[in-house]
């Protein structure tokens, strides 16, 4: 590893953590941990900084909006679509299940844009972008600030965990994975742990070391690790001599992120014979018609902290080729494309006559998982699914990622959104928060 490597994954490990993964009351820490030899031979010394409680909630900024025309243009307050025929990747609303031509139902967001203008000049953002996608109208909102624009591909942390768990509930739909059998039914280093399987990876309740209180467990290392394969990093994980002390019994506590999620990506490599690369591409690439999604390790290459790595420039060949990619942090998209995922998910699971996913599936990652098997909490009034933080209040559910992308779905409305910056967890999260009331009511109004 390159010194300069060596010096960012200190804090870039960090970087995985959305806001709302700190327990309400925690201290900021610093850990530091010397020199370790991770898969593939590299040596890497990690100091990790906790990131502050979370920004859950902002003041309330409920804005009512009436029924008027679609909104096509926003002049100054960003580039907006409000016609679903005159959008972006308008033609991609076929592969969702849709179409292309304008929504039955008349949808006024014209209080969005003031929002994100004043929030991306306030924080002297590069720009944001968001999409609104509904269950009967497909896209029904898209707007673009700043440097952003259809194609503007971005890093997005954590919210790639909802992506990552829908692969093995795919999988499991086609029988090729039992998600509630043992993952030692499936790779043969599993033994290490017989009683864990890949339900329990996906909902961040194997009992494994997760990302607190030290993000950079030097048992787990390898995930956040270019280098070496997503098989050697699982097995050095599951069959770790030096975490014996620190793990619990699976569904029993809930212990957000870490290397579980390189365990659940590399049996689903083994369970379906093909690559993480192929599995993103014929599960929902080809069927969903999306240009940009992909996986990569970038975290020690051009990691930079809590802050989002301006090092990526929007460009995915800044990063090496890996066959370590992140399972929990390493995903990569337009914001077009995202809204295509969202979309198949509130159209019980398809993209156009695909079956991406089955609505029993689709009822699991959204589920309150935690809640339903061991009473279990992810902080105040919140659950978690796979891969979705699962609201209890409200029924509100969110995958928010370190570097302020922000995907919500409210399944009782049949709405999705995705947000998207380029710089932190918490200034995601109280953009989120601004914009919550307002597009619900726009979506009522109509």
């Amino acid at each position: 590893m390159t010194p300069r490597a060596r010096a960012t994954l200190g804090v870039v490990v960090a970087a995985l953590l959305p806001a709302g993964a700190c327990a309400s009351g925690e201290r900021p820490f610093t850990s530091e941990v010397g020199p370790e030899t991770v898969s593939g031979g590299v040596d890497a010394t990690v100091a990790v900084t906790e990131p502050t409680p979370p920004v859950t909630e902002v003041a309330d900024t409920s804005t009512t909006v009436s029924v008027g025309p679609l909104t096509t243009d926003s002049g100054a307050n960003g580039r907006t679509f409000g016609d679903a025929a005159d959008e972006p990747g308008a033609a991609g609303d076929d592969a969702a299940g849709g179409d292309a031509d304008v929504p039955a139902t008349n949808y006024d967001f014209s209080a969005v844009a003031p929002v994100v203008e004043a929030f991306v000049d306030e924080r002297e953002l590069n720009g944001a972008g968001l999409i609104i996608v509904h269950r009967d109208d497909g896209v029904v909102h898209e707007g673009y600030w700043g440097e952003f624009g259809p194609d503007r591909i971005s890093l997005i942390a954590s919210s790639s965990k909802m992506i990552t768990a829908g692969v093995l509930l795919h999988l499991h739909d086609d029988g090729l994975v039992d998600i509630d059998a043992p993952v030692a039914d499936v790779v043969e280093w599993g033994a290490a742990n017989p009683d864990i399987t890949p339900a329990q990876l996906v909902s961040n309740s194997s009992g494994l070391v997760g990302l607190f209180p030290e993000p950079g467990y030097p048992p787990y290392i390898c995930q956040y690790v270019a280098t070496g394969t997503l098989q050697e990093c699982a097995s050095a994980v599951f069959s770790a001599d030096g975490d014996d002390a620190d793990i619990v019994a699976p569904d029993t506590e809930f212990r957000y992120g870490g290397a579980q999620w390189q365990v659940a990506g590399a049996v689903a490599e083994v369970a379906s014979a093909m690559s993480w690369a192929e599995l993103i591409d014929e599960i929902y690439v080809e069927p969903c018609g999306l240009e940009t999604l992909a996986y990569n390790n970038h975290f020690a290459q051009i990691g930079s902290g809590f802050d989002y790595p301006d090092a990526f420039g929007g460009d995915p060949a800044t990063l090496s080729a890996t066959a370590n990619p992140n399972m929990e942090g390493g995903a990569y998209v337009t914001t077009g494309d995202y809204g295509k995922l969202l979309l198949m998910q509130l159209r019980d699971g398809r993209c156009g006559d695909e079956q991406v996913l089955s609505p029993e599936s689709l009822a699991r990652l959204h589920g309150d998982r935690i809640g339903e098997v061991y009473g279990g909490s992810a902080g105040e009034a919140t659950g978690y699914g796979m891969g979705w933080w699962v609201d209890r209040t409200t029924g509100r559910i969110t995958d928010p990622g370190a570097y302020g992308s922000v995907p919500w779905l409210d399944l009782d409305d049949g709405y999705g959104a995705y947000l998207v910056i380029e710089a932190d967890s918490a200034t995601g999260l109280e953009l989120a928060g601004m914009l919550y009331d307002v597009v619900d009511a726009a979506i009522a109004a109509a």
